[in-house]
C-alpha cells in the first residue's frame, strides 16, 4: 500500500472545504462581474439587495446545483422549535412536450411560504392564521445537503409572520448585530480608529459537548429514545471520578465518527478544529473556529444535525440533551463571542500594553456595564428543562451571572479606578527544569472554569449555553445589551469631550467615564471558585440576581425592563418578545410533561414487571428452604425488604401519574406546578427505581445499565 504525499493530502482537504457551498468563490467565477459586486456589497457591508440580482443569482445558483447532482431545493429556516425547518420543491418542471427543464426564478429564491401556524409563536399566529414567509439570507451561503440518494439545494433564509413579526432566531440576530454595528461605531468615530471601517461584526465560536452510546443498547431505552436522556440508572461503581477520559486516547470507532463528521462539515464550509474526550465517560466535544455570528449560527445548527446523521453510520447514537446521564457531567455549549471591524479589528483584543489601549479598556467596561445590568436576562436565555439539570453542579454555574477577567485586567481596572493606569502585568516565561524541554511563554492571567462568562485572551467565553440549544437567541441578547451599554457610554463620552477635544481633553473623558461604569458595575466581577457556597452569600451581598432555576428566570424575558431595551434597539417588537417568554415557558411544560408520562409508563411496564420477576424467584427461594426444613431469617427478611421496595416503588408511580394529572389554564402557573409537584415526584420514583436496579438480578432487568452506555464503545 502506497502512502500517500502530505501535498496529497493537503489537496484532498483543499478541494474537499467548501465544495458544497455556493461561496464567494463559487460566484466570482460563475456571476457576471457588476452582479457579483452588487451581491457583495450586501454580503459584507449589508448594502440593500438589489432586486435584479436576484434573477440572475437564482438561474447561475440553480445551474451550480445541477451540476452537482441536485434535484430539489428548500428554504432552511430556523423556527422558534430550536431546529432548523425544510420544505423541499422539485427544480424539475413538465416543458410541455413530454419531457422536463430545470426552473429557479429569482422570485423562488428570495421568497418562500411555508406554513406560520404549525410552528411555535406564542400566540403571534393562531391555528386559522396560517400565512408565513421565508426570505433569502443572502449574507449566508446556500449549501448542498447530500443523503443517501439525493441532493438538495439548501438556501438560508429568515421566517417572519404575513404581519411581518419574526417568527425565527435569525431576524433578531441580524437587528441585534446591526444595533450594536451602530454604537460601536460612534466608539471608533471618538478615538478616530474608524478609517475604512464600514461595519462592526459580532464573532461566535461554539464549543460544542456531546454523548456517544451504542445505538442498540440507545434502542433498548424508551426514555433515551423518546427523551434524549436516561430517566432512570443507578451510578455505577466507575464514572468520571478516576479522570482519566478527559483528552484521553479516542476509541478507534469514535474517531471513525469524528473523521466522517469533519468531512461531511468541510464540504458545507463549517471550519472545525478542534475534537477531543471531554470529562464525562462518553462525553467529546468538537469546536470551529471563528465567523461573523449569523453564519457561525447556521454553521452551528448544521453541525448538530450532522452529529445527529452521521452516528448511526458508526452503530453510535449521538444524544445533545444537556444532562443525559446523572452523576457525571453534563454537556454544554460554551459561546465565545467578540466584536470586530470588517477590516479584521479585534475590539476585544487588549494588546501587549493593554493599559495604553482606551479603546479595548471602553468597549471592555461596555462589556462589564451590560452584563451587570441585565445579568437576569442573560440567566433568562439560556432558562430551559434540561439546562436546569445541569446548571450549578460541577459544572459551569450560571446560577448567578458573574464575569472572570484574570489577574492582568484586574489589576487595570484597579488602577483605573484611581485615575490613568501606569502598567501591565506581563506573564513572563515558564522554566520546565529540563534543559531539553522549552521555555514556554506564559499568559498574564489564569482561566476559570467555574466562571459562566470569562474573558479568554481576547473573547467572552459564555459557559452557560445548553448543549441543544441555538446558539442565536444569547447571541442576540449580547449583542443588544452591550449595544446598549455602548450607546451609554458612546454618548457619555462626546458630552464630557465636546466637538473636537485634544487628546488630553478626550482622555480625560475616557478616564471620567470608565472609573463612573466601574464604580457602578464592578460588584459582577468575580475572579474566585464560582462552585463555592461562599461565593453564593458573597453575590446576595453585591446585590447579583440569583435564580436557581428556569422558573426563576422565565419573568425576566416578558418583564418591562426587557421588552423596553428591546424596542429601543430594534431587535424585537413588544409581541414578539412576548412570544419568546410564552414559547420558552410552553416548552418547559411540554418537556417537563414528556419525560414525566414516559417515566410513569417505564415504570410500570418495564421495571415494576422485572421486579416483581425478582420478587417471585426470592419468594420461591425462600418457601423452598424452609419446606426443607432449613432456617433462612436473612432470606426471608431480604424479601420482606424487597417487597416493600416494590410496593414503594409503586407508589411513587402513583403519586407520579396524579402529579401529571393537574391542569392549570394559567402557563406560569402549569410551569410552577410542574417544577414544585412533577419535578420531586419524578425524583421519588427515580430513587426507589435506581435502588432496585441495584437489586434485581442483572438477567432479569430490562433497561441498559450505565456501565454499559457509558463505556462501551
Amino acid at each position: 500500500m502506497t502512502i500517500p504525499a502530505p501535498t496529497d493530502h493537503a489537496s484532498r482537504i483543499d478541494a474537499l472545504f467548501g465544495a458544497d457551498v455556493f461561496s464567494p468563490r463559487v460566484m466570482r467565477k460563475r456571476l457576471p462581474r457588476e452582479i457579483y459586486k452588487s451581491l457583495m456589497q450586501t454580503i459584507e457591508y449589508g448594502e440593500p439587495l438589489d432586486p435584479q440580482v436576484a434573477g440572475v443569482v437564482a438561474a447561475t445558483m440553480k445551474d451550480w446545483a445541477i451540476e452537482n447532482g441536485a434535484t430539489h431545493y428548500t428554504h432552511w429556516f430556523q423556527p422558534l422549535t430550536g431546529l432548523t425547518a425544510e420544505k423541499h420543491d422539485s427544480l424539475v418542471s413538465p416543458d410541455g412536450s413530454g419531457g422536463v427543464i430545470f426552473n429557479f426564478s429569482g422570485s423562488e429564491l428570495v421568497q418562500g411560504e411555508p406554513d406560520a401556524s404549525s410552528f411555535p409563536s406564542g400566540g403571534l399566529r393562531a391555528t386559522f392564521e396560517a400565512r408565513g414567509y421565508t426570505a433569502w439570507d443572502p449574507t449566508s451561503p446556500a449549501f448542498l445537503m447530500r443523503g443517501e440518494a439525493t441532493t438538495t439545494l439548501c438556501i438560508p433564509t429568515a421566517f417572519v409572520s404575513w404581519t411581518g413579526e419574526a417568527l425565527d432566531t435569525k431576524i433578531p440576530l441580524h437587528r441585534s448585530a446591526e444595533a450594536l454595528s451602530k454604537q460601536a461605531m460612534r466608539i471608533l468615530r471618538f478615538f478616530g480608529t474608524d478609517r475604512d471601517v464600514k461595519t462592526v461584526i459580532t464573532t461566535l465560536g461554539p464549543e460544542q459537548e456531546y454523548f456517544l452510546v451504542d445505538r442498540e443498547l440507545y434502542f433498548a431505552r424508551p426514555d433515551m429514545v423518546t427523551c434524549e436522556r436516561s430517566l432512570f440508572g443507578a451510578k455505577p461503581p466507575k464514572g468520571q471520578q478516576m479522570e482519566d477520559h478527559y483528552f484521553g486516547t479516542i476509541p478507534q470507532r469514535v474517531l471513525g465518527f469524528m473523521a466522517d463528521v469533519e468531512r461531511e462539515l468541510y464540504r458545507v464550509g463549517v471550519p472545525v478544529k478542534t475534537r477531543h474526550n471531554e470529562v464525562a465517560p462518553g462525553q467529546y466535544e468538537i469546536a470551529p473556529l471563528f465567523e461573523v455570528s449569523h453564519v457561525a449560527s447556521d454553521h452551528q445548527m448544521v453541525l448538530m444535525e450532522t452529529i445527529k446523521r452521521v452516528a448511526p453510520r458508526h452503530g453510535l447514537q449521538a444524544l445533545l440533551h444537556e444532562k443525559p446521564f446523572n452523576g457525571v457531567n453534563g454537556s454544554g455549549k460554551h459561546v465565545n463571542w467578540s466584536i470586530a471591524t470588517d477590516t479584521g479589528t479585534n475590539l476585544l483584543d487588549p494588546q501587549d500594553d493593554t493599559h495604553t489601549n482606551m479603546q479595548f479598556l471602553v468597549f471592555l467596561c461596555a462589556v462589564i456595564r451590560a452584563v451587570d445590568l441585565h445579568a437576569d436576562l442573560l440567566r433568562a436565555t439560556i432558562a430551559s428543562a434540561g439546562n436546569d439539570h445541569r446548571l450549578g453542579a460541577n459544572e459551569a454555574p450560571p446560577a448567578i451571572i458573574s464575569i472572570f477577567l484574570g489577574e492582568m485586567l484586574t489589576d487595570i481596572l484597579d488602577q483605573l479606578a484611581k485615575g490613568l493606569p501606569k502598567r501591565t502585568l506581563k506573564g513572563g516565561t515558564l522554566q520546565l527544569g529540563a534543559r531539553t524541554l522549552p521555555q514556554l511563554p506564559r499568559h498574564s492571567g489564569d482561566r476559570n472554569r467555574t466562571s459562566p462568562f470569562a474573558f479568554t485572551g481576547n473573547k467572552f467565553e459564555f459557559r452557560a449555553v445548553g448543549s441543544s440549544q441555538s446558539i442565536a437567541w444569547p447571541a442576540t441578547v449580547l449583542n443588544t445589551i452591550v449595544a446598549e451599554s455602548l450607546d451609554h457610554i458612546a454618548t457619555q463620552l462626546e458630552e464630557e469631550a465636546g466637538p473636537r477635544p485634544s487628546a488630553a481633553k478626550q482622555a480625560e473623558a475616557v478616564i471620567s467615564v470608565l472609573k463612573k461604569a466601574l464604580k457602578a458595575h464592578r460588584r459582577v466581577i468575580f475572579d474566585g471558585d464560582g462552585y463555592a457556597g461562599a461565593w453564593h452569600k458573597e453575590a446576595e451581598k453585591r446585590g447579583l440576581p440569583i435564580m436557581n432555576d428556569s422558573l426563576a428566570a422565565f419573568p425576566v424575558l416578558n418583564a418591562k425592563k426587557t421588552t423596553d431595551l428591546f424596542k429601543k434597539y430594534d431587535v424585537l417588537s413588544p409581541t414578539e418578545v412576548s412570544s419568546r417568554y410564552h414559547i420558552a415557558v410552553e416548552k418547559y411544560v411540554k418537556q417537563l410533561l414528556i419525560e414525566g408520562e414516559t417515566m410513569a409508563s417505564v415504570a410500570r411496564t418495564h421495571i415494576l414487571p422485572a421486579a416483581l420477576e425478582h420478587q417471585t424467584i426470592m419468594a420461591e427461594a425462600v418457601a423452598s428452604t424452609e419446606a426443607a426444613g432449613v432456617k433462612c431469617d436473612g432470606e426471608r427478611k431480604a424479601l420482606e425488604a424487597f417487597v416493600k421496595l416494590v410496593a414503594r416503588c409503586r407508589t411513587m408511580v402513583t403519586k407520579l401519574e396524579t402529579a401529571l394529572a393537574h391542569e392549570n389554564g394559567d402557563l406560569l402557573g402549569h410551569a410552577k406546578h410542574m417544577a414544585e409537584k412533577v419535578r420531586p415526584a419524578m425524583a421519588d420514583l427515580r430513587e426507589v427505581a435506581d435502588t432496585l436496579e441495584q437489586h434485581v438480578s442483572a438477567e432479569l432487568w430490562p433497561l441498559p445499565t450505565y456501565r454499559e452506555l457509558l463505556f462501551l464503545k
